[in-house]
C-alpha cells in the first residue's frame, strides 16, 4: 500500500495509465536507497492475465531492470494458474518482442481482456496488443 502513490507519480512521470491503478493490480515494485524505481502491474482472470504498465526510472534504464520486473511477474503469474498474459503499449512493441511476446489483432483479445478499463477506455485504439504464453 504505501508504494501505490510513489508507483502512481512514476507512471503519471512516463505518461502512462493510472486512473484505475489499484494495490492489488500492482504486482510487484523495484526500490532503490528507500526509492521506488520501478513497478509492473497484473489483472488476472483465471488463466489469462493482463501485464499492466511496466514502468522504470528515467534513471535506472538500460540496466535490466524491467527485463527482471518482467521476468517476476511472468514467474508470479505463472504461480497463480495464469498461461498467458497479454498486454497493450503505444511504443514498447519492439521491447516486448524481445522478451517473447508477439503482436495480436484486437480482434484476437480475450473477453476478459476486452472488458478492462485498460483496453476499453485507457489505452487507445491504436495501441499495439501482444500476447505471451507463459510455461508451467
Amino acid at each position: 500500500a504505501d508504494d501505490l502513490q510513489p508507483a502512481i507519480r512514476l507512471l503519471a512521470q512516463a505518461g502512462l495509465p493510472t486512473d484505475d491503478l489499484s494495490v492489488e493490480r500492482l504486482a510487484l515494485v523495484a526500490h532503490e536507497d528507500g526509492r521506488l524505481v520501478g513497478a509492473i502491474g497484473l489483472e488476472s482472470f483465471g488463466a489469462t492475465g493482463l501485464l499492466r504498465s511496466l514502468v522504470v526510472d528515467p534513471g535506472q534504464r538500460a540496466g535490466g531492470l524491467g527485463r527482471r520486473l518482467v521476468a517476476a511477474l511472468e514467474e508470479l503469474a505463472a504461480g497463480k494458474g495464469v498461461r498467458e498474459l497479454w498486454l497493450l503499449t503505444i511504443d514498447a512493441d519492439r521491447y516486448f518482442e524481445k522478451l517473447g511476446y508477439t503482436c495480436e489483432p484486437r480482434t484476437a483479445v480475450p473477453a476478459a481482456i476486452a472488458s478492462t478499463e485498460e483496453f476499453s477506455s485507457l489505452c487507445p485504439g491504436d495501441a499495439v496488443l501482444m500476447r505471451k504464453e507463459l510455461r508451467s
